[in-house]
């Protein structure tokens, strides 16, 4: 009986494993529009996609990112200047594409641009502070979307969101979390929708990675700059060397970042590719192993790991 069981515990993984790897027939003749291509994953996304012979339209937000990308890259590959934010910048881009892919439509959708914004204690911020991440990271991303959503039907394709283990934990103050849950519930409620229409959703979570969203000295510069302006109690609070002490923390948590970022490439290029492609993609060490394991603890178990990590306040009874 035993034997049994395992036996057919086996069968499914080789089978599960197998459908995994079935892949689409043709991807030459297939458009895919990518958000966020200056730097980063985008970068990567658009360059290596570009080599796989999909026919590339890279979004990126500056000229000088156009310029570098368009020189790496073959002459199948088009670049547009998008700024996610402005509605009217992302209507007349859908139009661009629109008349770029005619009749086939658009098999692709990577929706990648994002800002980390400001990440500090809660009690430092306003609402300006949640503002530009919660408007890049979600606002951008549904008007992209909503606005190619036509495009993607004719063709049948794939929407991938690149959201975060941010999504899915809260692990600092500031816009950038609220902004990942926001994908995160606008991404399931989108796949449900457009399962009819047979278009796909994925949703990407990676872990930390080394790209210039995370880069912590610009994080830490940041943070100083709303230390400048923060009233004497809070400051009193938390104590002169807080910020420091922050970076220090910071540091020693290095072991966690992932330096390869073509973990996330290849997530999109199973959610484009593959006959089956998954729901959800982890990406990256300690996005398996810890934060969305986490994810699923307690409260209680979450707090007391995140807490342990933080920095102690100088004199949080200062109030």
């Amino acid at each position: 009986m035993l034997f049994g069981v395992l036996a057919l515990l086996i069968l499914c993984a080789f089978l599960w494993n197998y459908k995994g790897q079935l892949k689409i027939a043709d991807i030459t003749d297939k458009y895919i529009f990518i958000t966020g291509c200056d730097s980063g994953f985008g970068n990567l996304a658009a360059r290596t996609f570009d080599k796989k012979g999909f026919r590339v339209i890279a979004a990126c937000l500056t000229e000088s990112g156009s310029t570098a990308l368009k020189a790496e890259t073959s002459e199948r590959l088009h670049t547009v200047l998008l700024d996610v934010t402005d509605p009217e910048n992302v209507k007349r881009t859908t139009q661009w594409v629109k008349n770029h892919v005619g009749e086939k439509g658009l098999w692709g959708l990577i929706n990648n641009a994002g800002v980390l914004g400001v990440l500090a204690p809660t009690d430092w911020l306003t609402v300006e502070d949640y503002r530009e991440p919660i408007e890049v990271n979600l606002f951008g991303l549904i008007d992209v979307t909503l606005n190619m959503l036509p495009l993607l039907k004719k063709a049948r394709g794939r929407i991938v969101n690149v959201s975060s283990i941010g999504g899915r934990l809260a692990f600092g103050g500031g816009g950038y979390t609220p902004s990942k849950y926001g994908v995160e519930g606008f991404n399931d409620c989108l796949r449900r929708d457009m399962k009819v229409f047979g278009v796909h959703v994925s949703c990407i979570e990676p872990g930390f990675f080394k790209t210039e969203l995370s880069d912590p000295i610009k994080a830490t510069e940041k943070k100083l700059a709303i230390w400048k302006h923060l009233s004497p109690d809070i400051k009193e609070q938390y104590g002169e060397g807080y910020i420091e002490k922050s970076l220090d923390k910071l540091k020693s948590t290095t072991t966690w970042v992932n330096l390869d970022l073509s973990l996330v490439v290849e997530c999109m290029d199973h959610a484009l590719t593959s006959l089956f492609p998954k729901t959800r993609y982890a990406a990256g060490k300690d996005a398996k192993t810890f934060w969305i394991p986490l994810s699923h603890m307690p409260a209680v178990l979450q707090d007391f790991l995140l807490l342990k990590e933080k920095v102690q306040l100088a004199n949080p009874k200062a109030v």
